[in-house]
């Protein structure tokens, strides 16, 4: 399985901060927002990422995470050059899929995820498609249900229908941005056609997969936090979580060095270099504190 990391279009309602930076690299408490969804994939267990930027951001990407070898991973990068909904966005990766024989996470750059269990949960994600197929998709309890993708549950618990941005939501569970598909993907996210926005829209595929019968919903409950941290409000309140989370507890969330360590994907002496550069900030003597363990 391999990762699409979507980190492109304009942040419109980040305004007048994203007409010069892209919204993925403003700092969610003490680390870039993107640092929060690749360290998901990484608790999945998955090594292989590409990012979909916008063109004028693959510069700032690479000097960032240059190839992934720091992460002992593998990381590319795909140029969305113009910002047409998800399921577009997810094509331009198609090419660094292995001619499609690969499942994939797809995720959205500016969701934070946070709940005991999770690197379990997505575990389970990944292998369920991984040997079965389909897809795996996650619900979460909103307020406003309208400004999401909202799936909606029959008495047993199966899934009904799903739509995008409803103006009549059918159910108060919103679809986040966290989805695992089978090697079908490409070909489902082609046949779609434009919405009324005029976006290609991930829902649309996720509607392919449910008139297959092959889609399947995780309801994330009360013990997680899901912050779809795009405007000023929601960035504001997942900054403060994680502050708070991290004060509490003396651990990090969204720590990609850390768990690449803990994966086993880089040595000691890799993760002691990294703390080094950033010994000056509390984020590099966190890394020192994990060394002395």
């Amino acid at each position: 399985m391999k990762a699409v990391i979507l980190a492109g279009g304009t942040g419109s309602r980040l305004y007048p901060t994203t007409y010069v930076i892209n919204k993925h690299l403003l700092p969610i408490y003490n680390k870039p927002m993107i640092y929060y969804p690749l360290s998901l994939v990484m608790l999945a267990k998955i090594r292989e990422v590409v990012f979909v930027v916008n063109p004028e951001d693959i510069p700032l990407y690479k000097k960032l995470f240059g190839d992934g070898e720091e992460l002992g991973m593998k990381i590319m990068y795909a140029v969305q050059e113009k910002p047409l909904g998800l399921a577009h966005a997810l094509l331009t990766a198609e090419e660094y899929i292995n001619n499609n024989k690969d499942s994939i996470c797809l995720v959205l750059g500016d969701n934070i995820f946070f709940g005991h269990g999770m690197p379990e949960i997505l575990l389970q994600a990944k292998y369920d498609v991984e040997k079965n197929g389909g897809a795996y998709v996650f619900g979460y309890f909103v307020n406003d249900p309208e400004r999401y993708g909202v799936v909606e549950f029959d008495s047993e618990g199966r899934v009904i229908s799903i739509e995008e941005k409803p103006k009549n939501p059918k159910s108060n569970f919103a679809v986040v941005g966290l989805y695992f598909y089978d090697n079908t993907v490409f070909e489902k996210a082609k046949k779609i056609k434009p919405s009324w926005r005029g976006e290609f829209e991930i829902t649309s595929v996720n509607e392919e997969y449910l008139k297959e019968g092959r889609l399947k919903v995780k309801l994330l409950g009360r013990g997680f936090a899901w912050f779809d941290a795009g405007t000023h409000d929601s960035f504001l309140e997942a900054g403060e979580f994680v502050a708070t989370i991290e004060k509490k507890t003396g651990l990090m969330i969204g720590c990609i060095e850390e768990i690449a360590y803990r994966n086993g994907w880089i040595s000691k002496q890799k993760l002691e270099e990294i703390a080094k550069k950033l010994s000056k900030t509390d984020y590099g003597e966190y890394l020192i504190k994990i060394l002395k363990e």
